[in-house]
């Protein structure tokens, strides 16, 4: 806590309790030193107790559209890396620099097989090995034997619905590829749509912002735009007044430390209650329900709309990467617009990206979009973020590393602090089971596909008679809501959505008893 909101001694006290809580006027100056970042939630550098535990997960480094015909250069994890598909369809993440004398693959020749360094010819496998090295002709066993010799360092990667996934962790101790909920589960007729949006600050704060569903309440109300300057869906994108009331939240913690569900009530009107519980995982994966709810209708158990990962580039930039769900089962408003889901753009939400009005590119293909602005004061709308600042100007002014010690948080910011406790015992290894082995157990426990506690729902709850009931309803329809997902855990597909839907019908008739 910084000296002008501690406790101090008062020079006008004469009793023997000297200490009084004083905040002094105009006391910039016994605030103006900044406490040093927390380094073991926000560095993720090789080495480091959060690098290493993240490299113990599946993490994506890229959207599929970036493997074009030449390489891409990545950064990840404080790693240079560069990702590429080669002529036979496989992908490649490899390091950067040349294993021979470090010149970037980024500008090497990809072949039907691998790729080729443009310094002097050496060609490198998917999986790090050297298949040809340019020795003169009569010195084949001279090469062969300098090839059996160097290997460039390479992740494993997949691909799955439009993103690259790579594990950059020890090969031994590689985990299932977690496919939530079977493969990520969308009813028929929608589909998973890939994006991968920068952000010019450390992961944590990006990945706080995902477990602060008390924002929007402020954020993204036009009401609180300055003379009404905004354009696009940044403002009241939900379309409903719901989302301006603050919501009542429950933080709860599941899969043993694994996850936090965070259960948000919150009233449409009179007659009903809007519950949209989001789903925090360990270490950085989110997943989030229905973002244009309006509650005009009684609903249960509404699904995925967002899948997203926080992926730290390095410690002062990151990006949000996943999958928006597009279609008439998740959006039963139909207000998505699939065209502006990708690289660098969202549809829902303009200001979660660095470069806004994202309808100006159309349809585009990767290397007619401007690049990504070095510093978020010197865009070209830097203007109308300040008229009508977003989740990334929030996020990233928090200071390229958020200082945790300056912060003074109040009730409704006990997710984002819950989560940082799991991440920390996780990683110190306090918790077991969510630390990187026992994280990896419980994922070849359940197949690979463990369920998700995301669920949107509006419930027909009419307005208590007095506050006090209305208050204990909301935190009653939360908390026994959670509690029916842990109940249906070890159920799957349609028969756990028929039970937690039945259980979900029974919870509401029973508010209203």
């Amino acid at each position: 806590m910084t000296k002008a909101f501690e406790k101090l001694e008062s020079p006008r006290s004469t009793g023997s309790s000297a200490t009084t809580k004083r905040l002094i006027p105009y006391g910039g100056y016994y605030a103006n030193r900044t406490p040093d970042h927390d380094p073991e939630l926000t560095e993720t550098g090789p080495g480091t107790p959060l690098g290493e535990y993240m490299r113990r997960f599946w993490q994506p480094v890229c959207m599929s559209m970036e493997l074009t015909d030449t390489p891409r250069f990545l950064k990840i994890l404080c790693e240079e890396l560069v990702a590429f598909r080669d002529g036979s369809g496989r992908v490649g993440v490899l390091h950067a620099h040349c294993v021979h004398r470090g010149a970037s693959l980024e500008y090497g020749a990809i072949q039907e097989r691998g790729i080729k360094c443009c310094y002097h010819g050496m060609v490198f496998d998917v999986d790090g090995s050297c298949l040809h090295v340019p020795f003169p002709k009569g010195e084949e066993k001279e090469a062969e034997k300098y090839a059996c010799s160097i290997q460039q360092g390479a992740y494993k990667a997949i691909e799955r619905n439009g993103l690259v996934f790579a594990y950059m962790g020890p090969p031994d101790e590689e985990p299932p590829f977690p496919e939530w909920e079977q493969d990520f589960t969308v009813l028929p007729g929608d589909e998973l749509v890939p994006y991968s949006n920068f952000q010019h600050c450390n992961w944590l704060q990006v990945q706080d912002n995902a477990a602060d569903n008390f924002h929007p309440t402020a954020l993204h109300a036009a009401k609180n735009v300055v003379d009404g300057h905004f354009q696009g869906t940044t403002f009241d994108e939900v379309g409903a007044a719901s989302m301006e009331v603050a919501p009542d939240m429950q933080f709860i913690p599941i899969h043993q430390g694994r996850g936090l569900a965070c259960a948000g009530a919150r009233r449409v009107d009179k007659d009903k209650m809007f519950l949209r519980i989001q789903h925090q995982v360990l270490p950085n994966l989110s997943l989030h329900a229905y973002t244009s709810e309006d509650g005009s209708k009684k609903k249960l158990f509404s699904r995925f709309h967002i899948i997203r990962w926080t992926v730290p580039v390095d410690d002062e930039n990151s990006k949000m990467i996943g999958w928006r769900v597009m279609g008439p089962g998740i959006d039963t408003r139909g207000v998505g617009d699939k065209s502006l889901v990708g690289y660098e753009t969202i549809d829902f939400l303009e200001g979660q990206v660095a470069m806004r009005r994202p309808e100006r590119f159309g349809k585009y293909k990767l290397e007619d979009i401007p690049p990504i602005p070095s510093n978020h004061r010197e865009r070209h709308n830097y203007k109308e973020a300040q008229y009508a600042p977003g989740d990334y100007e929030a996020i990233i002014s928090q200071r390229p590393i958020a200082v945790h010690a300056l912060e003074n948080p109040t009730k409704f910011d006990a997710g984002l602090y819950a989560f940082r406790k799991m991440l920390r015992d996780a990683v110190r290894g306090t918790n077991a089971a969510a630390a990187a082995q026992g994280f990896a157990q419980w994922l070849r426990d359940v197949n690979g596909a463990p369920n998700s506690y995301c669920s949107g729902n509006v419930f027909e709850l009419p307005l208590a008679d007095s506050i006090e009931q209305e208050v204990a309803n909301r935190r009653q329809l939360a908390r026994k809501a959670v509690a029916i997902l842990t109940e249906a855990d070890h159920l799957h597909g349609t028969e756990r959505a028929e039970f937690v839907k039945a259980r979900f019908d029974e919870l509401e008739r029973s508010l209203k008893s």
